[in-house]
């Protein structure tokens, strides 16, 4: 019975932490396409490219840079 505990724990562990990352990275997201407002047209849409990028797009690079 513990262990099944235990396991329980752990999963709930690890699906929060999935969210919470994914919420951060949005809370990210929404800062960074606000600050490109304030920028000029020509600035703008490559600040707007750089902040379109999708979660899973910026897990998978992530991914990539942590293993170099």
């Amino acid at each position: 019975m513990k262990f099944y505990f235990v396991l329980l724990i752990i999963l709930f562990t690890l699906l929060v932490s999935a969210c919470s990352n994914r919420a951060i990275y949005d809370g990210f997201q929404y800062s960074n396409r606000n600050d490109c407002t304030k920028l000029l047209q020509t600035q703008y849409e490559e600040c707007m490219q750089r902040a379109d990028m999708s979660f899973h797009e910026y897990e998978t690079e992530r991914k990539e840079a942590l293993e170099k």
